[in-house]
């Protein structure tokens, strides 16, 4: 998955699902939770929770 200039990966899949390889690499798992928590606060990965309460997305 490509990382933006800081090294966070930002999943295409899964919107809010943001990775700080950085912070991971390096142990500093306060840092990496909250990179995900912030992103898992965002209206793209609400909608997207939205979606999948719904079943809109089950074909």
């Amino acid at each position: 998955m490509p990382k933006d200039a800081a090294g966070i990966v930002h999943s295409e899949v899964f919107p809010g699902l943001w990775l700080d390889t950085p912070a991971l690499c390096l142990g500093e798992l306060a840092t990496a939770l909250a990179t995900l928590a912030a992103e898992t606060n965002s209206p793209a990965h609400r909608h997207f929770v939205e979606q999948l309460a719904t079943n809109e997305n089950v074909r």
